[in-house]
């Protein structure tokens, strides 16, 4: 049994990264869960068909249903939506929309971010607590954005997130290197800002700024290093675990949603 099961640990290690698993492991869930949300809108509609000419038509490439998205744990308006479903009755909602994405463009853009910048939190606050402060802003910028009645779907508020972590992780410190990573993080703000000003009504900016406060504000109260004792240690693996055991429950939520429908 030991020689067995060191045989397949060494196999697995061969396909699981020794680095960074967190975020790979969402970097495969959205990924899977694009590719589900698309197939259902593939048979619902009975095709993609040609997306429309010029820059509409790049953005809706690869586009995912409403309704199909709506099934699967879209963010909706937090108390009144058509139906009677809602954000306050269905609180699953402020999970699962973090893993799912619209089109190409959308998954493609948002998982570029991500493998840019999660590697780098993931490894200052180790996986445990990275997964935390992952889902922790994209809730959190869900709960803004459903107060303001919308409907949305992304990454993006979570990814704002560890932007804010980075940003608080920054400030005032005189390391050359940090204030370079200080400056390069003030740009992007800058270009996703005026991104979110041209886009207004496609971008979902509510929760792009409060996935970046919440992440902000994490990134000043968490300690920027590996838990230097055993007390940190069960702090930082329940912290972990819990996140794991709230995404478990939101996805059966979802599941049985789904196929319920």
């Amino acid at each position: 049994m030991t020689f067995s099961l060191a045989a397949a640990s060494r196999s697995l290690s061969r396909w699981v990264p020794s680095t960074s698993p967190v975020t790979y492991a969402i970097l495969t869930l959205s990924c899977l869960l694009y590719g589900v949300s698309l197939a259902a809108t593939i048979r619902l509609s009975g095709g993609l068909g040609a997306p429309p000419p010029g820059w509409s038509g790049i953005f809706n490439l690869g586009g995912v249903n409403g309704g199909v998205l709506d099934r699967l744990g879209a963010s909706l308006p937090l108390f009144t939506y058509p139906g009677g479903e809602s954000n306050f009755t269905q609180p699953w909602r402020f999970v699962t929309a973090v893993f799912l994405h619209g089109s190409l463009l959308h998954i493609g853009f948002n998982m570029w971010v991500l493998m840019d910048v999660g590697p780098l939190v993931e490894e200052v606050y180790g996986s445990a607590r990275y997964l935390f402060i992952y889902v922790v802003t994209g809730v959190a910028g869900y709960a803004l954005s459903s107060t303001t009645g919308h409907m949305s779907v992304g990454g993006s508020g979570a990814l704002l997130g560890l932007v804010g972590v980075l940003l608080a992780l920054t400030s005032g410190r005189k390391n050359a290197s940090l204030q370079m990573l200080r400056g390069n993080i003030i740009r992007w703000l800058i270009y996703i800002a005026i991104m979110g000003i041209l886009m207004r009504g496609t971008v979902d900016n509510y929760a792009h700024f409060g996935g970046c406060v919440a992440g902000y504000l994490l990134g000043k109260t968490m300690s920027a290093r590996e838990p230097a004792d055993a007390h940190e240690r069960k702090v930082a693996d329940a912290m972990g675990w819990g996140t794991a055991l709230v995404l478990a429950a939101s996805f059966a939520m979802m599941a049985a949603r789904f196929f319920s429908a």
